[in-house]
């Protein structure tokens, strides 16, 4: 995103008023002209000719421009930098915190001191893998040892301040996942889906994920009809900086706005959803405390995987020379929630616990929300199988869960533990019937990446015009079926076949801006990067986007196996000789006597979700959920203090800075 308004538009976007320089930036380069006598008087044929190639722009660099942006974001957007990171380190000291104090409370004592706590992503430490051709499980070691090991942002500045935990957005995905089945499941048995949001916090079918906030900036500014149908649940960005403010702040009685909570992502859009009112401790924190007191953001600066690089080059840090192996850190001051954010803490009693395992490659490169949705219908549906059928392109994909209607009246409880330990087999491209039997289609899902199939979507959830003319008619008619004599046989196919441009169908769509998923965000380092080549010290940078793509993904999914012995060297932990079963092996072991769905243990997460509620006394949809809103341009409707205004808005609505 770039940085490209001008002091004349500080309250417009997606309007003429941004001059668009996209053009610009691929014109070819203009000979220098010789130099002349302004007065000479030439003729027609001897003016140089004016040759230039056709400006060629695209629909993703339209949405990629910052016109896309108001005024007031592009100032939030613009504060989030490596040099935000530095000049918070430099300015505050961090609080120590020791393993024999860590649940001391700290009080007064410390108001010039921060508390430095970061969260990365799991596509970030695949981009790094990727770019230094390691696993992603060094990588993590590596980012680690950069914002908080010795050798890393603490070996320098005033303070020698560096972050005191680094957590895994992983752990607070899992929450999301859960608790994004339950919004399904919730919208599918709930009578007012139709309702209007202001009455219903459910939303309308077909439920829109809303993790993207590129996909939800676009959908706030030019689609607003959509808004009903976006999940209410916040991102596992927001989602990890509410827990650590409302944790951090109460265990050791420091105020919000002493917690500084850096997020490493690999979008740029994830600078705007930090920056949105939504995601402060206003929404959040008692009634009791000072209305006066300025909100305080969640997530205080995102910076992405290439400014991480930069971060560690201002401050003279040479990334991979940096140490490949763990940091040692204080445990959180809660005890239930450390074994929840850092399971390595109990790797010495269980290896097995060591880390958090991402996604298989079945659940895609963005975090896997539909895949759990899927494995969650899957498990509540005896004799279930999953359908898979590939749209116009690689980034539209349409699920649907069948069974035989022999299954119809069985209880989904009844064989719940039974599907559990052996799940329903994943048919690839088959739908219909099988062996003669009639089935039923009982859930339908999609996945759409990329603006240009967005755009689709979203002019299919567009409602239809009413009509003016008087008497006519309010619904559409269904086309006869004339094949009256095979009804009967042709009911499974007539079930499975998705309706063309009827999108209700769907109960649940993974919408992401970005084509492929969130692996290959704008912020992640890219193929042609200076220096790529050298870095994987392989001489691969002549490899185009789709290949280096390929290669991140599969650093993406390398920790979604075996957390592969040869990565992980735990001979100073105790014994090293760690035999890691694989999932068939452990299956059993991990579903005995506990609920587990797609590789997460669904009991344990909810307890923690429960704690988190008890301890801070919030509930539950003020710490997990959010809202949107429709934004409008303020183009045409006045001008006056325009300039002024936006010192104001950003102000206003940067929380902590």
């Amino acid at each position: 995103m770039s940085a490209i308004l001008s002091a004349d538009d500080l309250n417009d976007f997606i309007s003429p008023g941004v001059a668009c320089i996209k053009p610009v930036e691929t014109l070819p380069l203009q000979k220098p002209e010789e130099p002349h006598n302004p007065y000479e008087v030439t003729t027609e044929d001897k003016l140089p000719a004016q040759d230039h190639a056709p400006a060629q722009i695209s629909l993703t660099d339209c949405l990629a421009c910052s016109g896309c942006v108001t005024s007031a974001e592009a100032v939030l957007v613009s504060l989030q930098s490596h040099s935000e990171v530095l000049s918070n380190l430099d300015a505050h000291p961090s609080i120590p915190i020791q393993p024999d104090n860590v649940s001391e409370e700290l009080g007064d004592g410390v108001n010039e001191g921060k508390v430095f706590v970061a969260s990365v992503s799991p596509q970030v430490r695949a981009s790094i893998a990727a770019t230094y051709g390691i696993s992603e499980l060094k990588a993590g070691w590596m980012i680690d040892q950069l914002l908080g090991g010795p050798l890393g942002l603490a070996s320098g500045g005033s303070y020698g301040s560096g972050f005191t935990w680094i957590v895994d957005t992983n752990a607070m995905r899992e929450a999301c996942l859960i608790l994004g089945a339950d919004e399904v499941a919730t919208s599918i048995s709930s009578p007012s889906v139709n309702a209007p949001p202001e009455s219903s916090s459910v939303p309308k079918k077909p439920i829109l994920t809303s993790a993207c906030p590129g996909w939800i900036c676009y959908a706030e500014k030019t689609h607003p009809h959509v808004l009903p149908h976006l999940s209410r649940l916040k991102s596992p960005q927001a989602l990890t900086g509410t827990l650590l403010k409302t944790i951090l702040s109460q265990q050791l009685h420091i105020r919000p706005d002493q917690i500084w909570h850096l997020a490493v992502m690999p979008c740029f859009d994830k600078k705007l959803e930090a920056s949105r009112e939504e995601f402060t401790d206003i929404y959040w924190r008692p009634s009791s405390s000072q209305e006066l007191t300025p909100p305080v953001r969640d997530v205080d600066c995102v910076i992405t995987a290439r400014e991480l690089l930069m971060l560690a080059d201002t401050r003279g840090i040479s990334f991979p020379s940096l140490p490949q192996v763990p940091i040692s850190t204080p445990p959180f001051p809660d005890p239930i929630l450390d074994t929840f954010l850092f399971p390595q803490h109990e790797s010495h009693l269980n290896p097995r616990k060591r880390r958090r395992r991402n996604q298989e490659p079945a659940a895609g490169p963005s975090g896997g929300y539909l895949h759990h949705v899927l494995q969650t219908q899957l498990c509540k549906s005896p004799g279930g199988k999953l359908n898979t059928i590939r749209g116009r392109n690689a980034d539209v994909v349409e699920y649907t869960i069948t069974r035989p209607l022999a299954y119809q009246n069985l209880s989904p409880h009844i064989s719940h533990t039974q599907h559990l330990r052996d799940p329903p087999k994943k048919i690839e491209g088959e739908t219909g019937e099988e062996n003669g039997e009639e089935e039923e289609t009982i859930f339908r899902a999609a996945r759409y990446y990329g603006f240009r199939n967005i755009q689709n979507l979203v002019r299919k959830l567009k409602p239809p015009r009413p009509r003016r003319l008087p008497g006519a008619a309010t619904t559409i008619k269904q086309a006869p079926n004339n094949n009256n004599k095979n009804k009967s046989s042709n009911t499974a196919k007539t079930m499975n076949a998705t309706p063309a441009g009827n999108i209700s169908v769907y109960s649940y769509i993974e919408v992401m801006a970005c084509p492929g998923g969130c692996t290959n965000g704008g912020g992640q380092i890219k193929v042609d990067d200076v220096g790529l080549g050298e870095r994987q010290g392989t001489g691969e940078g002549s490899m185009n986007q789709k290949q280096w793509l390929e290669k991140v993904d599969e650093a993406y999914y390398s920790m979604s196996s075996s957390d592969t012995d040869t990565d992980i060297d735990i001979d100073d932990a105790g014994d090293g000789d760690v035999d890691m079963q694989d999932d068939g092996e452990s299956k059993e072991e991990e579903n005995e006597g506990r609920e587990t769905v797609n590789g997460i243990n669904i009991r344990n997460v909810r307890e923690v979700l429960r704690h988190w509620t008890q301890s801070t006394g919030i509930e539950m949809g003020k710490l997990c959920f959010t809202t949107f809103r429709e934004v409008r341009s303020d183009v045409g409707k006045g001008a006056n203090g325009e300039k002024d205004r936006v010192v104001e808005l950003a102000g206003r609505i940067g929380g902590g800075w």
